[in-house]
């Protein structure tokens, strides 16, 4: 399995994702500046955590534009499995491959701290190990991660199926406590929380693995020993 991280100006997760991908898992990882294409033969593509751009104008709004995002495009309507991960979530939602925005959060604050998500589509690619409605403990940290969509915008994603994971608690005000989507063909997800914080013994709160089994679940379906 090969995947290529992007990484932008402003990326600090970057190396996260690297280390639980290369070191625990045994992906074929490379690290790809954004101004480079996407390296051909790429099987996934994850979009780390950070402040691209130190979130000028709108966090994710500049390196929606780069040109790396312009080949996640093409890659997204082939079937490519593409992960965006807190500012890699906020960068797909701006580069209008997934539905809704990004707002700061209630209080206006940065948060960080454990919460739990609980599972509500176990067919994507990054959750086929999942149950629906398991809950996953799982660290956040952002200052613009309230994720809102309009009734209309709501009423689709609730209708197709296209939210994948829930806050169990109100964390920042999001719309329908909305943590996750996907797009309409389930192969592009962007989630807040971070996987990659939680993804080993020493890191995952309550054992289980269940973070790590959003990593996991890309071996899986390549066919590989999960």
């Amino acid at each position: 399995m090969r995947a290529a991280i992007l990484v932008f100006p402003g990326s600090n997760c970057d190396r996260d994702v690297q280390h639980v991908l290369s070191d625990v898992l045994g992906f074929c990882v490379e690290r790809v500046w954004h101004e480079r294409g996407v390296p051909s033969g790429t099987d996934a593509v994850i979009l780390p955590g950070g402040f691209s751009y130190g979130d000028r104008l709108r966090a994710g709004a500049i390196a929606a534009h780069s040109p790396a995002v312009r080949d996640v495009a093409e890659l997204a309507k082939s079937g490519t499995p593409i992960l965006g991960i807190c500012n890699g979530f906020q960068i797909l939602v701006e580069a209008g491959l997934l539905p809704g925005a990004l707002l700061r959060n209630d209080g206006l604050s940065f948060i960080c701290r454990w919460t739990g998500v609980t599972v509500e589509s176990p067919d994507t690619p990054f959750t086929r190990l999942l149950s629906r409605g398991e809950e996953i403990p799982i660290p956040v940290a952002n200052g613009e991660g309230r994720y809102y969509a309009d009734a209309e915008t709501l009423r689709g994603l609730e209708r197709n199926s296209q939210v994948v994971f829930r806050y169990s608690e109100d964390v920042n005000g999001s719309t329908a406590r909305i943590a996750g989507v996907c797009s309409r063909g389930r192969n592009v997800v962007g989630m807040m929380p971070h996987p990659e914080r939680a993804s080993e013994p020493e890191t995952d709160r309550h054992g289980g693995g269940a973070a790590s089994a959003i990593f996991r679940s890309l071996l899986a379906g390549a066919g590989a020993a999960a």
